[in-house]
């Protein structure tokens, strides 16, 4: 790396620190005047009011880092563009692709690191936000507890329960079906599910010294070949389901809450158990292209900023602003589109992130160089 790569970095890396800075602290500001009334009424005290603010940290961040380098970038370039510094580097043989060069691998290692922040870090500190807000603002929460859950432990077993508290390990209603796959004359569907026995008991209840379920006061409907039912009573009785205490407490957890990993296996547990997932693996692909933004609005900046413009701070700021919304916008648009075409949830989640590179890209080559 030159002398004028790091220069050009170490400019840019000072004004995204002083972005975010600043940035933070105005969304805090506003935030808290916001919530003020809140905390006063619950009376909470002021260490768990600034405890509350770091948890809530990495969400804020998550949010303004595309923001803030596009600032940075704007300002940074903008002013190396009004104090002719650009045109010199141009003088000298630099082309403005070379010049953007090390600004677009600062991105992309940018867009990594907060593909991990916001899929691990900010997830956890989620969690821990929320349990403040339940605790000292009096919010209602069902947290711990599940109602009306239902789930495929095995393609032939669906497994039902009425209320699940994640707390006690406890299920109380549930029913558990098993089913036998039969042929059938219809061509197109050669064999169909047929119910061969149904289990319903009062609780069910997970044993940590052998790691299973236990099914407690209840009974098992049994069909054979015929159609005969016959029932079985128990008052305990082992139950395999293969789906662990944790997995189920997961189910309980708001989207925000879940890291990537947990969030992929959360959305694979639904579909198995038949439910629509659609909207969560839209929500989940997006969460995974947004760090990607960092890169992009670089592209954007480095062409807007590279070019003298009357005006000066005040265009690229609104620059910035117009830019930044126009990608915010298209990102959370393409949510509901999603939802009502049959396109893939990938596509779907990474479509803002495609149109504006194309965008960038275009623009760029269009940039006098």
């Amino acid at each position: 790396m030159s002398k004028l790569d790091r220069y050009i970095l170490k400019q840019i890396v000072l004004t995204l620190i002083f972005s975010i800075v600043a940035l933070c602290i105005i969304f805090i500001l506003v935030n808290l005047m916001e919530t003020m009334d809140k905390f006063i009424d619950g009376k909470v005290p002021l260490d768990i009011i600034v405890k509350y603010y770091l948890v809530y940290l990495p969400e804020i961040l998550k949010i303004l880092t595309p923001v803030s380098i596009l600032i940075a970038c704007l300002l940074t370039i903008g002013r190396l563009s009004n104090n002719n510094e650009i045109t010199a580097m141009k003088s000298g043989g630099m082309s403005l692709y070379k010049i953007i060069f090390p600004v677009s691998i600062f991105g992309l290692i940018l867009s990594c690191g907060q593909y991990y922040f916001n899929g691990w870090i900010v997830p956890s500190s989620n969690e821990e936000k929320a349990s403040i807000t339940q605790e000292y603002l009096h919010k209602y929460s069902d947290d711990g507890y599940i109602v009306n859950l239902a789930f495929r432990a095995s393609p032939s077993r669906n497994v039902l329960m009425q209320y699940y508290d994640a707390n006690n390990k406890t299920a109380q209603r549930i029913a558990i079906e098993d089913y036998e796959y039969v042929s059938h004359d219809n061509e197109e569907v050669k064999t169909i599910p047929k119910l061969c026995s149904r289990l319903e008991a009062r609780q069910l209840i997970w044993n940590d010294t052998i790691e299973s379920w236990q099914a407690e006061s209840g009974f098992i409907k049994k069909i054979d070949g015929l159609d005969k039912v016959s029932v079985e009573r128990f008052s305990s009785l082992p139950v395999e389901i293969n789906i662990s205490p944790r997995q189920l407490a997961r189910m309980n957890k708001k989207s925000d809450q879940l890291t990537f990993d947990e969030m992929k296996d959360y959305i694979q547990l639904l579909k198995a158990g038949g439910k629509d997932i659609r909207k969560l693996e839209i929500d989940y692909r997006s969460e995974q292209a947004l760090p990607l933004a960092n890169f992009i609005v670089i592209l954007f900046a480095v062409s807007f900023a590279s070019v003298k413009k009357r005006g000066g701070l005040a265009v690229q700021i609104a620059a910035a602003m117009i830019i930044a919304f126009s990608y915010l916008l298209c990102f959370q648009l393409a949510k509901p589109i999603g939802l009502a075409v049959d396109v893939s949830a990938v596509l779907v989640g990474w479509s803002a992130n495609i149109l504006f590179f194309i965008a960038g890209v275009f623009t760029l080559m269009k940039t006098k160089t």
